[in-house]
């Protein structure tokens, strides 16, 4: 297929593009807001015009829109801007698709939901969200769904990879095991980890059944914060040294609310037989193994 990627130089987008290439079957152009680096064409999902224009000159088949504004305290902040990005740049891209007659995968994420649930999220929860970045997304799902009939909507947890292009939290944890011997860590927020490559990969094998729809997309399992980063400390081998100390959430206020849990349930991943994703645990051992030397 000849696929576009928007959004190509942020973590997923590095990913999404490795994986596509290797697989050496697709022809690939990227897209992204700034010339140069990883990304082909300059485009910003805001410019109307622009995409369009460059939608009918690529004439893709397939659509993967990652572009987004995915720092939740400046959604929180500048609501205007993360509706700008994450509905109106969305509607864009759709309004392109449905033009030239592409599919379109738009990553969406857990943060659509309130959080209030005991159990993992499945595909057939109502969202809610409570914070203005989960909202813009859950706008730009609800846009993809009205609009288009071939569509693919995969939504994420928390999202691992890239190792320096990565500002989250397995990296800012990873780091701080350099020179810290006491992390105070939250473990009252549940969550998903989900790790770019695998991502990558079942997204990719999800389209080629042609299966549209809404799908959730986490590596295997839940983990508070707190769990995360002491498995962190236990791979890398440094139990003895660093003390991860349990804290409350309420420790460090932040703009934006953050939901008690962003756990996700690959439900119909599971129904389809098409839930090849790895457990968390793992991916982060892989991961750590493949990066933590080499920085």
């Amino acid at each position: 297929m000849k696929v576009l990627v928007t959004g190509a130089g942020g973590m997923l987008g590095a990913s999404v593009v490795d994986v596509l290439r290797d697989d050496g079957a697709h022809q690939i152009v990227t897209t992204g807001r700034n010339a140069g680096g990883a990304t082909d064409i300059v485009m910003d999902v805001r410019d109307w015009s622009a995409v369009t224009a460059v939608v009918a000159d690529v004439r893709p088949e397939l659509v993967i829109h990652l572009a987004a504004e995915t720092d939740v305290d400046r959604c929180e902040r500048e609501p205007d801007h993360a509706y700008a990005t994450n509905a109106f740049g969305t509607e864009n891209v759709v309004m392109a698709c449905r033009e030239h007659e592409a599919t379109l995968t738009y990553v969406s994420t857990a943060n659509v939901f309130d959080g209030e649930k005991v159990e993992p999220y499945t595909e057939y929860d109502v969202p809610g969200s409570i914070n203005a970045y989960g909202k813009s997304k859950l706008a730009g799902e609800r846009i993809v769904t009205r609009i288009l009939n071939r569509y693919y909507i995969f939504r994420s947890g928390w999202m691992v990879g890239g190792w320096e292009i990565d500002k989250k939290f397995v990296y800012k944890i990873v780091q701080l095991c350099r020179t810290e011997k006491e992390l105070k860590v939250v473990d009252d927020k549940f969550g998903s980890p989900t790790f770019t490559r695998d991502f990558t990969a079942t997204m990719i094998a999800v389209v080629a059944t042609r299966r549209y729809g809404l799908y959730h997309l986490t590596n295997k399992g839940t983990a508070s914060r707190w769990e995360i980063a002491c498995e962190i400390v236990r791979l890398l081998g440094k139990e003895g040294d660093i003390e991860v100390i349990p804290v409350s959430s309420a420790q460090f206020p932040l703009p934006a609310p953050r939901p008690r849990s962003e756990m996700l349930r690959n439900l119909k991943l599971e129904l389809l037989g098409l839930n090849t994703m790895p457990e968390w645990r793992e991916s982060l051992r892989q991961y750590i193994n493949e990066n933590w030397n080499s920085t």
